[in-house]
Formats: C-alpha cells, structure tokens, sequence
C-alpha cells in the first residue's frame, strides 16, 4: 500500500499541488482525470521520487523509486541508444538477468532501430515495455493511451488487467474519461492542483458528466457553424 498524505507541490510561488491525499492499495487500479494542467504528471513525478514536495508517501517498501516503473506522457530517449539496448539498460537497472527482449515483443518493435527514430506512439510502447520487464510492484502511467494505436490500446488495457490480477499498485492518469473507465476501481479528479472527487465505480456515470458540464459548458453552442 502507497499512502499519500497532504502532498503538495510548488514552483516558486505558483502552488501546482495542494494538500492531495491518496491511498493506493495492491490489486487496486486507481485513475486520476482532468484537464491539461491541472497536475497530474506533477503528482506523478512526486510520487515516483522525481520531485520534491511537502507532505508524506508511506509505503511499506525501503525504496519507493526502485519499486516504481514510471511511464511518462512523452518518453525520451539518448539519440544513440537502440530499442534492445534501451531494455537491456532497463533490466540492469533493476539486476534483472533478461535478453530475450524479441520473444517479448508483443508491440513488434524495430529494437534493433535507434529508438530516438521511433515515433510518438513507438516511443510509448518502448518506455512500457521496460517498465513491465522490471517487474516492479508500482506502475505509474501518465496518459498511457495517448498517440498509441487503438490496437495497442486494447493491448494496453489487458497489461493492465494482468498487473491488478498479480496484486500490482497501478496509477493511471488521463484527460479522457472513456479510456479509465473500462479499467479503473477508483476514480479522482485532479482539478486546480486539488482533489475535487474521489469515486468508485459506481459513481464514475455521475463523475463523467459533471466533467463534461464543466468542461464544455455553452462552448459548442457558442460556436457559429
């Protein structure tokens, strides 16, 4: 279990995050959703030991970063590194023994290609791909879904499935409802930097349609076409 306790986050005298209380359970796929810029890659890098902030994460773990495989939005990657090496250097990191990265290739990727070559879409599944091969307890995945085909999609969300079934600690962010409903328990929404609702399955219809509400407003009707 992952318990985030009033953690907040700011960039000089702008406050990004303020007072977030999470709790993350084993088994357990929780979704963070909201606008762009409302912090949820910021919570995340907090959480994943990129950041600084005020507050506290209790965890049972000695280490929290060497438990957590991070996935960014917008992975990057060294211009001379290869999509085999790129997983190699993943695995040593974590003393993981493995190079049979080909028979795992479940996105068919070029990995004998430069991965900085990849394109948007590649580079996320790349990123994915050495995460999973670590066998971390913790998977942060900051807009997972976005730029990647819908047939890795549905890739996407059976890794997930799989992970909660090995009582994994999963975090998943978008600004899309529809891709966290089909897979989440728990649901929040991350707005201004705060925790406005924090919902199980039952009320995610409700949540959906408040965000549509706020959202989009008299937007299109304002609109001249």
């Amino acid at each position: 279990m992952v318990n985030v306790k009033n953690l907040s986050k700011s960039y000089g005298s702008k406050k990004v995050l303020k007072s977030i209380n999470l709790e993350l359970k084993s088994g357990r796929v929780m979704g963070i959703v909201g606008e762009n810029g409302a912090g949820k890659t910021t919570l995340f890098r907090c959480i994943a030991g990129m950041e600084n902030y005020d507050g506290r994460i209790d965890t049972e773990a000695t280490q929290l970063k060497d438990q957590v495989g991070f996935l960014p939005a917008t992975p990057a990657f060294m211009s001379r590194i290869t999509g085999w090496e790129y997983l190699k250097l993943l695995c040593v990191a974590r003393n993981i023994k493995a190079d049979n990265f080909e028979e795992q290739n479940i996105f068919e990727l070029p990995l004998q290609q430069y991965a900085a070559t990849y394109s948007t879409g590649m580079k996320k599944k790349l990123a994915l791909m050495g995460i999973l091969l670590q066998k971390n307890k913790i998977y942060i995945l900051d807009e997972p879904f976005n730029g990647v085909d819908i047939h890795s999609n549905m890739i996407i969300v059976e890794i997930i499935k799989k992970l909660k079934a090995q009582n994994k600690i999963i975090l998943i962010s978008s600004h899309i409802f529809s891709t966290l409903s089909d897979c989440c328990d728990r649901i929040c929404l991350l707005k201004n930097g705060e925790i406005s609702q924090n919902v199980s399955r039952e009320g995610f219809d409700a949540l959906n349609q408040k965000m549509k509400s706020f959202i989009l407003g008299d937007k299109v009707s304002r609109l001249d076409i």
